[in-house]
């Protein structure tokens, strides 16, 4: 979990609060079984997290990296001649 999701109102197709079933009883002795949907939903989640975390390092990396030095080539300067 990520600290701006306590903050922020939950993202659209994110959670679903009707498909939340993970309130437990007092007399809920079983352990829970989880069904193909559910695994297919969180396999998907993880794949969106994972593209999501793609980008934020594409992000991250652009940022950071170091400028490029004026006498580089590509760099915008005319070539010698």
């Amino acid at each position: 979990m990520l600290v701006y999701e306590f903050f922020d109102k939950p993202i659209p197709g994110r959670e679903d609060v009707q498909q939340d079933h993970s309130v437990l009883k007092i007399d809920d002795t079983r352990k829970t079984r989880l069904t193909l949907a559910q695994i297919n939903r969180l396999r998907m989640m993880n794949d969106v997290r994972k593209l999501e975390h793609e980008q934020q390092l594409k992000r991250v990396s652009k940022q950071y990296k170091p400028p490029m030095e004026p006498g580089a080539a590509g760099a915008g300067a005319p070539a010698s001649l």
